[in-house]
């Protein structure tokens, strides 16, 4: 008997229908003999639904509430399917964060999981019930809703599957795995059969969205092998696990691209020790990421530091740098919103030379202006316009025989 977590999203459980299906595939493996523990996210556009009526009430929600507020919609999800499996005579049991025990920290909207008890969903195995939990959420030392940010759902489902040391976690979705591209945008791309934790995780954190960047991080770390499949289609999805010697073969696994991307760019900065550690010192206890970071070549004493942040967290970062820039008596702060990054990414890069040149290469080629370079073992990005983001994407996975790639 193998213990199967598996996590639905939100285009998976988005109406009554589905959630129908979803049930018809929990019930379907159950019957196979095996223990099943459910995930869900809320339906396919509530979360948004709850972010907007947030910010009808007010422009800068309470993060504490909004915690609150949108941990709302993964328990309606949980009880409908529960109705559902029960109504077809099959013990399931809904179970919020809370009640499972994922423990977190208190960074509202963006918890981080201390530890997972999982003690009432141990119980309900030995009970023969199917548990369905509320992915997304859980609570903070002082009892607080938390969450866990934008596509939590798969670090819950990841999370309790090396709690309860499963045999497999599977992430339902509506793609039938990992892609070399985004197929919306190359249409080349092909489905890749196997990816090693750490191509899978720069993919993730680099715009890929089939799973979250922090969900691979937690499998990579407790050893949780992932399927990525999907809920609408039966056959073959993409297996995330341990890297192999058959990964190393080809230079490149897949090309993203994320426009979730904003430049920030402290300009005339003193060039003196400590500078930096007062710049982004203030940005990391906003508990807002920084990705690249670029200082020029000091002139007069004074040097420019431009750096990227998400998108989505400018509106908090800004006023934040501008208070540390006057402080520190830099001349000014500017922004950039219109920008990309194209990133290439695979295992192979480790023995595999001239990527980063014959990447620059093609870019040149297409007329498109490198802004900002971030490199790493196993991936190369790059700033550019926006505007030249698919097209970069397009050219690049052709140039690096992706179009040609076997599933």
């Amino acid at each position: 008997m193998a213990l199967i977590v598996q996590k639905y999203g939100g285009t998976s459980v988005g109406t009554i229908e589905r959630i129908h299906l979803v049930a018809d595939r929990v019930a379907h493996t159950q019957r196979e003999g095996n223990q099943v523990v459910v995930v869900l996210s809320a339906m396919s556009g509530e979360t948004d639904r709850l972010v907007k009526l947030a910010h009808e009430v007010t422009t800068v929600p309470d993060e504490r509430e909004m915690d609150m507020l949108l941990s709302t919609g993964e328990r309606i999800t949980i009880a409908l399917l529960s109705m559902e499996l029960r109504g077809r005579g099959i013990n399931a049991r809904s179970f919020t964060g809370r009640q499972v025990g994922i423990i977190t920290d208190s960074a509202h909207t963006k918890a981080r999981i201390a530890r997972v008890t999982a003690d009432r969903i141990k119980e309900a195995l030995k009970q023969g019930v199917i548990p369905v939990v509320a992915g997304f959420q859980g609570i903070n030392e002082q009892s607080d809703v938390t969450t866990l940010g934008r596509g939590g759902s798969d670090l819950s489902a990841v999370a309790l599957a090396a709690a309860l040391k499963a045999d497999r976690c599977v992430i339902f979705t509506d793609v039938d795995g990992v892609y070399t591209a985004d197929p919306n945008i190359v249409p080349a791309a092909k489905r890749i059969g196997k990816i090693a934790y750490e191509e899978m995780l720069e993919m993730a954190s680099l715009g890929a969205k089939v799973l979250q960047s922090r969900s691979v991080e937690f499998a990579a770390k407790f050893n949780v092998p992932i399927e990525v499949n999907s809920s609408f289609k039966e056959g073959k999805g993409t297996l995330v696990t341990k890297e192999d010697r058959d990964m190393e073969a080809a230079a490149i696994a897949g090309v993203t691209g994320d426009r979730n991307q904003a430049k920030i760019t402290v300009v005339g900065v003193p060039d003196k020790p400590g500078i930096a550690a007062r710049i982004f010192g203030s940005v990391a206890e906003a508990h807002i990421n920084v990705d690249m970071i670029i200082q020029n070549m000091s002139q007069a004493a004074l040097t420019d530091l431009s750096f990227t942040v998400p998108r989505a967290d400018l509106k908090k970062a800004v006023p934040i740098i501008q208070a540390v820039a006057k402080d520190i008596e830099a001349k000014s702060v500017s922004v950039t919103e219109a920008i990309a990054k194209v990133s290439l990414i695979g295992v192979g890069m480790r023995s595999h030379s001239g990527v980063a040149a014959k990447m620059f290469d093609v870019l040149s080629r297409e007329g498109i202006n490198i802004m900002m370079i971030s490199t790493s073992e196993i991936k190369i990005s790059c700033v550019i316009d926006e505007k030249y983001l698919e097209l970069a994407m397009r050219s690049l996975h052709s140039a690096f025989d992706l179009d040609q790639a076997q599933a």
